[in-house]
């Protein structure tokens, strides 16, 4: 059985076992991209059906990398396919197992609430955000926050971490932000949030009387039907609630 449960490979020229950084990031961008489908089919519909099935694949997911082998990790398999002909970048194994199994205990807090006992409200929410921050800066930035949090409770600190941040690192000129690049920054920031004040977006993006969408309420006779569950008041989903039921 040694064969096949280990964690991380072993490389001559490191004392420490590695895993491939780019088949790790695509592994989360492949699962952020479901999550974040998942999560805004629920948001806007009420409908957590997709989510359960996400959550569950997700745990399966983990609990695969975390206590059998990342090697067989379906969404690593899948990774590891789509950077084939990327050069490899090594990173220590061991602070992403504690990454990983903080990413395991948010899917078995998920299973356990919304799978098994369909409990719907903030804590999933939080939970929900909290993976899906975790994934996004794995994938966009290459910062496992996981990983951070190892060094701040390990002894031994973690080696080979991507980008080389275990190390102190003198900045190259290309990798410095200057003035300019800052007030740019923020002036499209400031351009962005006040955008919904231009007329020229504004005008047209309303649903009309003369729109020939049928939004006829549901059951219109009795009032019940209309009265939003206590999930969604719970997630501050009210309003959308009744919109998406035809209720007004």
């Amino acid at each position: 059985m040694g064969r096949y449960l280990y964690f991380g490979e072993k490389i001559r020229k490191y004392d420490v076992r590695v895993l491939n950084e780019r088949e790790v990031r695509a592994g989360a961008g492949i699962l952020f991209f479901f999550a974040i489908i998942a999560f805004m089919n629920a948001w806007i519909t009420g409908n957590f059906y997709y989510t359960k099935i996400f959550v569950i694949a997700f745990l399966m997911d983990f609990f695969i990398r975390v206590f059998i082998n990342p090697k067989y990790s379906p969404s690593l398999i899948i990774g590891r396919f789509m950077v084939r002909n990327q050069a490899v970048e090594y990173v220590g194994a061991s602070q992403k197992r504690f990454a990983w199994g903080i990413g395991f205990a948010l899917a078995v807090v998920m299973f356990f609430l919304l799978v098994l006992n369909n409990v719907i409200g903030p804590v999933n929410l939080l939970t929900c955000m909290t993976c899906l921050l975790l994934l996004f800066f794995e994938a966009a930035f290459g910062i496992c926050i996981g990983c951070m949090i190892y060094n701040l409770f390990s002894k031994e600190k973690a080696e080979l971490c991507p980008g080389g941040v275990c190390k102190d690192i003198k900045k190259e000129s290309i990798q410095k932000i200057s003035i300019p690049q800052l007030f740019i920054v923020l002036l499209f920031i400031l351009l962005v949030l006040a955008m919904p004040f231009f007329p020229l977006l504004s005008s047209g993006t309303r649903i009309t009387a003369q729109t020939s969408v049928d939004f006829t309420p549901i059951n219109a006779s009795n009032s019940t039907d209309c009265q939003p569950p206590g999930w969604a008041v719970a997630m501050g989903h009210a309003e959308l609630w009744k919109l998406h039921h035809g209720c007004s």
